[in-house]
């Protein structure tokens, strides 16, 4: 097995200035069943990382990408040292991603990467 293989991504989700983790709380909100497949997105996205593709993720724009999960739609991106940030979860409804759903994850990345640089 080659180390690409072995070495697992860092899957993080976004907590806001507050201390609140909305991913969680959106996966919390979801029937059992559907937490299993996000827990499982989550997997795939550990052991694959930039790798992983269609159907289970694909890129929506710039830095943002958003894993698929049955209904359930995350978005996140790569950060350094090989780590994803989930940064917003919704429930697809339509075929395209909302442009609702898109800005609160922009928002969301943006407050991470400030608080971050800022060391807070």
């Amino acid at each position: 097995m080659s180390e690409m293989e072995t070495v697992r991504w860092s899957v993080e989700t976004y907590i806001d200035e507050r201390g609140k983790d909305p991913i969680w709380e959106f996966i919390r909100g979801l029937q059992r069943k559907e937490q299993a497949k996000v827990l499982r997105a989550f997997d795939l996205l550990e052991k694959y990382g930039t790798r992983l593709r269609m159907p289970d993720a694909r890129h929506i724009e710039d830095a943002l990408w958003e894993l698929r999960a049955d209904a359930s739609r995350l978005f996140y991106f790569l950060h350094v040292g090989r780590r994803f940030i989930i940064l917003h979860g919704y429930r697809k409804k339509t075929d395209k991603a909302p442009l609702r759903e898109i800005a609160t994850a922009e928002r969301r990345m943006r407050d991470f990467l400030e608080r971050e640089a800022h060391g807070s």
